[in-house]
């Protein structure tokens, strides 16, 4: 763990937090099933580093971060314990309609004292208010990802969406629909995925 504090440059404090969110997320499977059983044999890896390392994406001067389909908190719970350390002004806003889930993610919030809110809603649902940052992780295709992130989106706003073997197609599909600017960064957690920072978003002409 002490190699892990060093790299992302955290406290020992936070990586306790996230060792107490990784027992919480154990003993809240059983009831809840809010991973993958398989995931969670290796869930530091698959779930805590892999979120962990979309950290260094974010703009320092960002204030607002949206992370969309929530799920058990990955990446935006992760991403908003790291920033109670590095940049508290951020503020972690958690979208998930499962209400199972957002009971669970307002337990990890209270858990590890993140600056987070949680919200059980669905995102097409949600008023219209910009974000510096959009995250998402496994929720759709980039095509309806870019959809939902679109009323989101100002000028310069940075979507961090974690991706897999197919990202290449999914971009492909995007542009059908949509213009913007992309970067494929490789993933250090899984071989054949590549975190993909988009920008510059906006509808094609003729895209309804």
């Amino acid at each position: 763990m002490k190699n892990i504090a060093e790299k992302y440059s955290v406290s020992r404090e936070t990586i306790e937090h996230l060792k107490a969110y990784e027992a919480s997320l154990r003993e809240w499977q059983n009831k809840f099933n809010l991973v993958s059983s398989a995931s969670l044999e290796d869930s530091w890896n698959r779930h805590f580093l892999d979120s962990m390392q979309l950290f260094r994406y974010i703009p320092q001067d960002a204030q607002t971060l949206y992370d969309f389909g929530s799920g058990a908190g990955f990446p935006g719970m992760v991403l908003a314990i790291m920033a109670k350390e590095k940049t508290p002004y951020l503020k972690v806003n958690l979208i998930e309609s499962i209400k199972k889930k957002t009971l669970y993610l307002k337990h990890v919030a209270e858990l590890t004292g993140a600056n987070v809110e949680v919200l059980n809603e669905r995102i097409e649902n949600l008023p219209r208010q910009k974000a510096d940052v959009i995250t998402s992780r496994a929720m759709t295709a980039l095509d309806g990802l870019l959809g939902y992130a679109f009323p989101f989106c100002g000028k310069k706003t940075l979507c961090i969406f974690p991706k897999g073997k197919k990202y290449a197609e999914e971009i492909a599909e995007a542009r059908k629909h949509w213009k913007f600017d992309c970067q494929a960064m490789p993933s250090e957690y899984s071989d054949e995925g590549v975190i993909l920072l988009i920008n510059n978003l906006s509808k094609l002409k003729g895209v309804k």
